[in-house]
């Protein structure tokens, strides 16, 4: 039997099954809390520092002060990622805004944050699958004006993959006042005539990780791009739509609303975008540098 998995909960290291937060925590009876998605290759965590700085970005906006230096964080990400070592893993932290007595919408004065942190196996790449591609339907962005925080309250999202799923589809993206944002886990790109675009940053959507790391890459081979608005009415004539995650890394979608992308197959510039993506992750785990990670 295999050895369960430790979780960081406030300072202790306790088996997952084992950790747990007060019943009133604000960060389960309001979504009062951020979090984080930060894949490892070989064991080794991925653009740490790019993630560190979003999380402060998003503890400051909702005027929550960072739990643990930088420094603290790396040893609990160094920690957690050996008990599976040299695995691809991904690593979920928490920061709720702490615990009070009483439920309340006011923000408790003196009040101490909560943190959580796990990590846990990601499945090896299925190359076939991933060469697939992705479908994906429209829906209406009813999400509250602040998504460039990562915040934990995510109901909206989790209906709109309900959705999507009911419909045959992977992805759902959202729309708003017209535009294409972003998907309900995921960052928006599209080509058209041989141009890659994908939405500047702004309240209105998650600044991505796997995004900023996809226009470097842009950036070094020579491939042409934008951060413009994209009208949802255009999606239909993209040459090419992708989808990006640190989980899900550069997804081809194949399929909107039920009609091909292209010629129905994951596109030129993708096959482009994804051997130099997984070249980078190659370079991690073999102890060099993706990218400059500072």
């Amino acid at each position: 039997m295999s050895k369960e998995l430790l979780a960081y909960v406030n300072g202790q290291y306790l088996p997952q099954s084992q950790a747990s937060l007060p019943i009133m925590d604000r960060g389960l009876l309001f979504g009062d809390s951020v979090y984080e998605v930060i894949p490892a290759y070989g064991g080794i965590p991925f653009r740490v520092e790019h993630h560190l700085r979003r999380l402060d970005r998003s503890l400051n906006a909702i005027r929550v002060r960072n739990p643990l230096s930088t420094e603290a964080w790396h040893a609990v990400f160094d920690r957690l990622s050996a008990q599976l070592q040299g695995q691809d893993q991904s690593i979920y932290l928490q920061v709720t805004r702490g615990d009070s007595p009483v439920r309340n919408h006011v923000i408790p004065a003196g009040i101490e944050p909560n943190v959580v942190a796990f990590t846990a196996p990601l499945p090896p790449r299925d190359t076939a699958r991933v060469l697939q591609g992705i479908r994906v339907i429209t829906l209406d962005d009813i999400r509250w004006h602040r998504c460039d925080i990562k915040a934990t309250t995510l109901l909206a999202n989790v209906m709109a993959r309900a959705k999507a799923t009911d419909e045959g589809a992977d992805e759902a993206i959202l729309v708003r006042d017209g535009m294409a944002m972003e998907g309900t886990a995921s960052n928006l790109f599209v080509v058209s005539n041989g141009l890659l675009i994908t939405p500047p940053d702004s309240d209105e959507l998650l600044p991505g990780i796997t995004r900023d790391l996809v226009l470097e890459l842009a950036a070094d081979d020579g491939i042409p791009y934008a951060q413009a608005t994209i009208d949802a009415a255009e999606l239909a004539h993209a040459e090419e739509i992708w989808l990006t995650s640190s989980t899900r890394e550069v997804a081809a979608v194949v399929a909107l609303n039920g009609q091909q992308v292209g010629d129905g197959t994951p596109g030129p510039l993708w096959r482009r975008m994804d051997a130099l993506y997984q070249a980078c992750k190659e370079r991690l785990r073999l102890g060099g540098e993706c990218r400059d990670d500072g």
